[in-house]
């Protein structure tokens, strides 16, 4: 990303990992250069017609502004062409990023920003195992180490292929590995992961989703006991409740169309759907600031990891049929 980002920049795909970095890379680039500037967060399918106009009016005090606007595919009719009139004549002190999953809803703001002239940010998608090692490499050279070939084929059979997970896990294991070991070989991530880590996050997770309290702190306790490390548990559980959100944003899809619609097969989105009835959106609110809370305490906020995913796990526990 340019040091000075354009006025207006969209970033299309659906690689929510990566699109959160490009859009973060904007906003940071903004900061850099005007650390007060204020960021307003919106989501598409909550964007009233003139409140981008209003956000993006000059302020009596001066000063930048960045303007996020996420699941921009769900902007309405005359929301879009609001956007698309703005963008081609952007005001100087506001910087405004749009992150769309592409595809045909919401084609036409992507024409009308592109024929507009916004920077466009282009996320491809990693579904090969060759991408997903390819990922793992880069991750642990942005942490300053080099990862083996068997090394790096042994902690994606460890984590799995979600993005956040591997990216965590492998933030975490190149702060465990000693520095001076500049390479991490198979050894460093056996050490690291006792068996299939993922698999007994996951467990944790779906325990809990469904409000298993008892047997998902049982689970919890068990995996870190094996050696499971506790970020890949917390980017488990979030997992789990952003899947949640996104079944619960799309309340009115049913059967092939919700699968479809949210790139999952048929069987799981019926399996969400269904635990989604036990959820209402204030106990899902309140179960994903927990887990952000946890996030925050087993990376280095907190001096008790297991204690801080066990408040967690009792709290999703407890939000459930939260209205």
């Amino acid at each position: 990303m340019a040091t000075t980002p354009a006025p207006v920049t969209l970033v299309v795909g659906d690689e929510e990992l990566l699109v959160d970095r490009a859009v973060a890379a904007v906003v940071n680039a903004v900061r850099s250069a005007e650390p007060d500037a204020e960021t307003h967060e919106l989501v598409g399918g909550k964007v009233e017609p003139g409140e981008m106009t209003q956000l993006s009016s000059p302020s009596l005090f001066g000063g930048r502004s960045v303007i996020v606007v996420r699941s921009a595919h769900d902007l309405a009719k005359d929301v879009i062409a609001e956007i698309v009139k703005y963008a081609a004549h952007p005001d100087d002190d506001t910087v405004l990023v749009l992150a769309h999953p592409g595809g045909a809803k919401g084609k036409a703001l992507v024409d009308g920003l592109k024929k507009a002239g916004a920077a466009v940010v282009t996320i491809s998608k990693v579904t090969k195992p060759a991408e997903r090692l390819e990922f793992i490499r880069s991750e642990i050279k942005r942490a300053g180490r080099t990862i083996a070939p068997d090394a790096a084929q042994a902690l994606l059979d460890a984590v799995g292929n979600d993005l956040r997970e591997l990216a965590s896990a492998c933030s975490q294991l190149a702060f465990d590995t000693p520095a001076e070991q500049k390479t991490i070989d198979a050894a460093a991530v056996a050490r690291y992961h006792r068996g299939q880590a993922a698999v007994s996050g996951f467990s944790v997770a779906e325990s809990a989703a469904e409000g298993r309290t008892a047997e998902a702190l049982e689970q919890l306790r068990w995996s870190l006991a094996t050696g499971t490390a506790p970020v890949l548990i917390v980017s488990a559980l979030a997992k789990e409740l952003r899947t949640l959100a996104k079944v619960a944003g799309a309340r009115n899809l049913r059967g092939a169309k919700l699968a479809q619609t949210l790139g999952m097969p048929p069987w799981l989105a019926d399996r969400y759907q269904a635990r989604l009835r036990a959820w209402g959106p204030e106990g899902l609110s309140a179960a994903i600031q927990a887990v952000a809370v946890a996030d925050e305490q087993v990376k280095g906020g907190g001096t008790d990891p297991a204690y801080a995913l066990e408040r967690a796990v009792q709290t999703i526990c407890a939000s459930r049929n939260g209205r």
